[in-house]
């Protein structure tokens, strides 16, 4: 996502830097410039983007940075509320505003651009920001960095659940001897989103790469802690959770649909 996002931005005239641990990933993506180091690509930058995996490598690689006067740094990694929360007050002490924005939307999306961004953080950095990230997709300011953060693993949650039930529901309707192509049908009249990951489902074909499974237990765990932290009971998600988990091992760097492969044929 990563790639398709600095085209974009680059597509739109922006002068461009990029920066990735593996530095062979950075420049095959063929836009802008590459860094040395993470302080070398963010150093002379005013708006900041960063789209790692999870918590962790958005600790690293934030430990690499350091803030100067009127920076906006936009953090679009689904990593939860509690790191953005963590990092932002060191970002200010250099004079540096965080904003948290995850990303609703893959990578088709951001092609169109017309994945929508949810913005948490300072107004008046969120409008300084918008210009870049119109170029790939539709950023809403939808409250704090915490907000945001929340609102993108409720949303992954709802993903991944409805996704494991919609293969429970394909392997019952192969079981049962139904026409699997019709039941795929009316299951997109319900959720229609299913229909972009039509492979998966009904010719086992899990390598198109929109959300891959390991990321799906990543955000599900992450949901699940802003639960427990809440005082929520998830256990539809946790049961999803699980599931995928038991893919896992051997389908964890396919697409989510693999999870029907944890179901009787």
């Amino acid at each position: 996502m990563g790639a398709a996002i600095a085209r974009r931005i680059e597509g739109a005239g922006f002068q461009l830097t990029l920066w990735n641990r593996t530095l062979e990933r950075a420049r095959a993506v063929g836009a802008g410039s590459v860094a040395a180091t993470v302080r070398e690509a963010a150093g002379g930058a005013d708006i900041v983007l960063s789209i790692l995996f999870d918590p962790a490598s958005v600790r690293q690689v934030y430990g690499g940075l350091q803030a100067r006067t009127g920076q906006v740094f936009v953090e679009m990694t689904t990593a939860g509320p509690g790191v953005v929360e963590e990092l932002a007050p060191r970002l200010a002490a250099g004079g540096g505003e965080l904003l948290a924005a995850p990303i609703l939307g893959s990578i088709p999306a951001i092609h169109q651009a017309s994945a929508l961004i949810l913005v948490g953080g300072d107004a008046g950095a969120f409008e300084r920001a918008r210009p870049v990230l119109e170029t790939f997709g539709q950023p809403e300011h939808v409250g704090t960095r915490r907000e945001a953060a929340a609102m993108k693993l409720v949303n992954n949650a709802m993903l991944g659940a409805a996704s494991v039930l919609a293969a429970e529901l394909m392997a019952l309707a192969r079981l049962s001897g139904l026409d699997a192509e019709a039941m795929f049908r009316h299951l997109c009249r319900m959720m229609p989103y299913l229909q972009a990951r039509r492979r998966g489902y009904l010719e086992g074909r899990h390598e198109t790469l929109l959300f891959d499974l390991s990321a799906m237990v990543k955000d599900l765990d992450l949901a699940l802690d802003l639960g427990r932290r809440a005082g929520a009971a998830m256990p539809v998600d946790a049961q999803a959770r699980e599931l995928y988990a038991m893919a896992e091992p051997d389908h964890g760097k396919e697409e989510i649909t693999a999870v029907l492969e944890t179901y009787p044929r």
